[in-house]
Parts: structure tokens; sequence; C-alpha cells
């Protein structure tokens, strides 16, 4: 049996059909958190949420007049760039994610995979076409989970050459040792590091603003850019190559999908609390004070942020800088675990191991698989790119398309679960949508200088989910094919009166109605029966995150000593076979974890069926199958009660 996934099969390496009842979700969070509360998560949240986010000051100016597309730093474009700044800021983070977006919630959870669940079923090539983007999406967030810590560490350790150029050569090595120590601290989890997130964060945040100010009390005059006109202005002047800047202004954007992912993780109000009295003003006022330096010393392109810095405090900003990029990295990490541990349960990737990090939080997980490609991936990317202008061009391509599918997203959740009409929806949306084309159209422009990295990672992650997803569905087509009814199987069972062994065998079945291949060829090779047959299904439900843990379990006595028993799951929960069977204890299965044997199916995949697949996608999946995580592990099983049974399939 497989993670839990909508695709799979009776075997031990198939996945769970999915489940026809309701199933109650943990109560929705529909006021928030107590008042009390409010504050502490809103300081937890300027870390995990808007660590990425508030780190964008480090890069995004510096990139707008000393980055791949680099333009002069007279007033007229520091006032245009700075309403850019201010207006995207505006109207993307704090109207359309903050303002709506967040609505959607999931039960209280966020992210991409639950703004889908939130749509109402369908079929046909539409509702395929919207699963593809969708995935697409979370495949995205692996190339932005990428470049992020990689950029965001090095412009942090750039700003010791503001000190000494004789740090240069430094810069790269100290960047990748960083980057290292980071991932490799990743096993502890973030649970003790987590407490301090949002202090460090509110620090920066408190940092931020008091270099603005500084800055602006310079040049007032840049308080003038909240007028829209300057932004107008701007594009007039510049033409197309304002147009490229907006690749660069982009950058003050990062971070605003985590946003939205973390949403489950502190609700509404906190998040908002967070943007709105720290975050917000503090961003906007740096980016000021930046600005208001740039036009007293033009020369000060090379790195505005740290030209802010009285010399005197450069050391220590330069360490905050680093601690800060090294938080706002931990939230992508983190993400780009979570999402993985979803998308295996809802059948998109094969099984990996998770380990839990917490023993009281769910969410604090540690994938390391995914936790060793993203390591060498962003050392990788310093080594190649060197510089943080040059891995800059990587940058914004995974962020702008991630932003014009979560609006279409939301467009279809509007329209379909909410019944809004579309007066209300379309000018709604087309707001949204004229400030992501705009800025997904200036960065496809630097695909060429980097930007197809996080496209080609996107494309190729997608590639593995679509092909585990379909191998599933054949190799459940080919074993339902050859399934025998439950009914039937008990009849034969009661004329042939198989011997019976004392103890428990629990035949792990991803179908709830079927008979087990494996426990067919388990009677018919071995021609005995354990007093006690349990039949368990792990049942996943793809529109909720969590399932009412009272009622996880149901069990079924099927007579002659076997019972049905499935145990449900949300999506962005990790079956434990051992804790279903104690909840089982409840309704009367009686188990005794010395007498009881797990039994499992596996199947040896041969390529050389006819199935619908390509070869290539074929030989994939095989590939994905025969290197996913054991059932044994995955479902914590105890490894020495485990018995496989193998079988030729061909796909």
């Amino acid at each position: 049996m497989t993670p839990p996934t909508k695709d799979g099969d009776a075997t031990g390496r198939g996945g769970p059909a999915s489940e026809a009842g309701a199933i109650a979700s943990r109560p929705v969070r529909a006021g928030g958190p107590p008042p009390g509360r409010n504050a502490a998560l809103a300081l937890a949240a300027l870390g995990v949420v808007f660590g990425d986010i508030g780190t964008s000051p480090l890069y995004t100016m510096k990139e707008c007049f000393f980055g791949l597309h680099p333009i002069p730093p007279t007033p007229a474009n520091v006032l245009g760039v700075l309403s850019l700044v201010f207006w995207s800021l505006t109207m993307v983070v704090a109207f359309k994610y903050i303002g709506f977006v967040v609505r959607a919630d999931n039960r209280g959870e966020g992210g991409m995979f639950a703004l889908l669940a939130l749509l109402p079923p369908a079929r046909g090539r539409g509702a395929r076409s919207v699963v593809v983007a969708a995935l697409f999406g979370a495949a995205l967030l692996y190339g932005d989970g990428i470049i992020t810590p990689a950029i965001s560490v090095l412009s942090a350790v750039e700003g010791l050459e503001m000190a000494t150029t004789a740090a240069t050569p430094a810069v790269v090595p100290l960047t990748v040792a960083i980057l290292f120590v980071v991932f490799l601290l990743q096993r502890r989890g973030t649970s003790g590091i987590g407490a301090i997130f949002g202090p460090v964060m509110a620090t920066w945040f408190l940092v931020l603003a008091l270099l603005g100010i500084g800055g602006i009390l310079r040049n007032p005059v840049v308080l003038e850019a909240v007028n829209p006109m300057f932004a107008v202005r701007f594009f007039a002047d510049n033409g197309f190559h304002g147009y490229l800047v907006l690749g660069a202004v982009v950058l003050c954007l990062t971070g605003s999908e985590a946003l939205y992912a973390d949403l489950g993780h502190f609700g509404r109000r906190p998040i908002r609390l967070a943007w709105f009295g720290l975050a917000f003003p503090a961003l906007l006022v740096n980016y000021a004070g930046q600005g208001a330096l740039l036009l007293a010393r033009p020369g000060a392109d090379f790195n505005p942020f740290f030209a802010l810095v009285p010399r005197s405090l450069l050391y220590p900003v330069v360490a905050l800088a680093t601690v800060a990029a090294v938080i706002a990295s931990q939230a992508l990490i983190s993400g780009a675990f979570s999402l993985t541990r979803q998308a295996v349960q809802l059948g998109y990737l094969p099984r990996v191991r998770v380990v839990h990090t917490s023993g009281e939080t769910e969410g604090q997980i540690y994938v390391p698989w995914v936790n060793r490609m993203l390591m060498v991936a962003c050392i990788a990317l310093v080594l190649a790119f060197q510089r943080s202008s040059q891995l800059a061009s990587a940058y914004g391509v995974a962020v702008t398309a991630d932003m014009v599918i979560t609006t279409g997203l939301f467009y279809l959740v509007m329209r379909r679960s909410w019944s809004w009409s579309l007066w209300k929806v379309v000018p709604l949306v087309a707001i949204f949508l004229a400030f992501d084309l705009s800025f997904f159209g200036a960065n496809i422009l630097k695909v060429v200088d980097g930007g197809w990295v996080p496209l080609v990672v996107a494309f190729g992650i997608l590639a593995v989910m679509l092909t585990w997803r379909d191998g599933r569905a054949a190799l459940r087509e080919h074993i339902a094919a050859r399934t025998l009814p439950l009914e039937l199987f008990l009849e034969d069972l009661r004329r042939r009166e198989p011997g019976r062994v004392p103890g428990t065998a629990v035949f792990l079945a991803s179908n709830p109605v079927g008979t087990p291949p494996a426990l067919l060829h388990h009677v018919k090779h071995n021609q005995i029966l354990h007093e006690q047959v349990v039949l368990l299904s792990i049942v996943v439900r793809e529109d909720i995150p969590f399932a009412n843990k009272a009622e996880r379990v149901h069990v079924e006595e099927l007579g002659d000593g076997f019972y049905r028993v499935q145990a449900r799951y949300g999506f962005m929960e990790t079956p434990n076979v051992p804790d279903a069977l104690r909840q089982a204890w409840r309704q009367g299965l009686t188990t005794d974890p010395a007498t009881t044997s797990y039994i499992l199916g596996r199947e040896t995949l041969l390529t050389t069926g006819k199935g619908r697949m390509m070869r290539w996608r074929k030989s994939l999946f095989r590939f994905l199958s025969q290197n996913s995580e054991p059932a044994t592990a995955y479902f914590g099983l105890p490894p020495g009660r485990v018995v496989e049974l193998g079988m030729q399939v061909e796909i």
C-alpha cells in the first residue's frame, strides 16, 4: 500500500480509494484565535510569513538601478520606481492577498492545494487543466524555494563589501558555508529556533524603519512617490526599458505566495496585524529611505541598502541581515517540506520519508530527501551565479507565474464555490491580473538570463507529479480488473475452511470494497489464515486538510473473524497504522501488537504492457516506485512484523 492517494491499487504499493462519505474536519477557524493570542501569533508571523518579503530591501532597489537592466538614478526614475514599489506592495500584498485571497481558507488552511480543494468536483478536459495548473503552481514553489535561500543569504553577506573590498573573495565561500549549516540543522526541526524567529524579525523590521527614516530626513521629497502619476510618467519617459525594470521591482513581492500558504499556522487576524502593524510600514519607509539616498548620492546605487547604514553599525547590520536571510530561507524550506507531504498524500508524488520534529505540533516536519535536493541546488546556484545581481535574473519567473495561477484558481473559487456574480468578480480579477500579467511579462524576458532555472525545476517536478498520478491510475485499473469481490472470497473460504492460526493479520488495502490481492496470494500459497483478519484502508479526503480525530477510525465486522477498518485522514496529515489500530480498540477490535502481522503486496512493474503512457514515462514511474519510501517506515509499521508478497504487473 502506498501513501494515501486518490489513484491507488490494492497492493502494498498502491494508494487508498477516495472516501464516499463525508468526514468531519477540524473546526473551521472562523473567528481566529482568542484576542489575547493575536499579538503573540502576529509576532511569530513576522518570522515565518514575512521573513522572505522582509529581506527583499536587500536587493530590490539595487537591482532596479544596478541590475540586469539598470536605469539611471535620476530624480524622475527614483520617484517612479518608488511609486511602483509602493503600489505593488499595496495592491498585490495588501489588497489581493491579505484583503481577498486569505479569505479562501480550507478549514483554516491555505496554499495551492488547499485552494484547489475548495473547488467543487468537476470532470472533463477543463477540470483536468485546472488540476495541471495547480500542480504547476505547486511545482513553481519548489523553484522559488531553491532561489530564495541563495539570493537572500548572498545579498546579506555582500554587505561586507561595503566595509572593505578585501571581503569580496570571501563572499561566496561564506554564503556556501552558511547555507550548508542551515540545511544541516533542518533535521533538528524548527521548534527550538522557531521561538526566536518572531523577535529577530521584529528587530529587523524596526531596523529597516529606522534606517529608512534616516534616509527620508535627508530628502523628504521621496514621500511624493505615493502619487501613482510618478509611475505613469516613469513608463512614459522610459518606454520598453521602463517595462523591463518591472522584472526587478517584482523582487519587493517575494514571499507573497508563502503568505497564503502559511495561513493555517496563524490565521487571518494575526497575519493582518503583523503586516499592517509593522511589516508594511517598515518596508515602505525603508524603500523610501533608499530612494532618498539615491537622490542625494546617485553613486550609492551599487548597494543602496547598506549605504543607508552608518559605517560604525555596518558589521552588526550585516550580521542581523544574515540572520534575517536565514529565517527567510527557513520559511521557504519548511514550506517545501509541507508541500511535499501534501503532494504525497494526494497521490502526486511517491512516498518519501517524513520525520516529525515536534511531538506537539503536527506541521513541524523534516523531509530528508527534499532537504538534500534543496541544499545541492541552492549551493550550486551560488557557485554558478556568484553575485546576487546575476542570481536576481533567475528570480521572479516562478513568483509571477504563481501569482497568475492563484488569481485564476481564486476566480473559480469565487464563481463556483462562493457563487459570486460576474459583475462582482470580473472587476476584482481584472485588477489582480493587471499587476500579475505585467510582472509576469516583464520576467519572461529574463528567461535567457537565468529565469530558465525555476522553469526547468518546475517542469521537471510537474512531469514527475503527472507521471506518478497516471502511473498509479494505470496500476489501479490493472488491479481492479483482477480484484475478487469480498463477498465471493468469504463464501469460498466458508466452503473450503482453511486452517486458522492464532494472532491477527492486517492486510493493507487501498480498495475498501474488494479483496486485497495480497490476501488472495497469501491464501493461495500458504493455504492458511490467522484467527483474526483485518482489512485496513487508508482513506484521504482531498477536500479537507485535517480529519476529525474522534471519527478517524471506522470498524465493520464481516464475520468469520474478518474486520473492515477505514482510517480517515486529511491531505495535510501523515497516516500511522499502529495508532489507527489502537483507536479501533474502542470500537471492539482487539489486537495484540506481539501477535499482529502486517501483510503487504509489492509489485514488480514491467513496462512491456499496452498502456496509454509513453515508454519514458513508464520507465520513470517504475524508477519512482522502486525508490519510494517503504510502506513499513512510512506508515509506522514495526519492521519485525511485516511480510511482503510480490507480484508482477504490466503497465
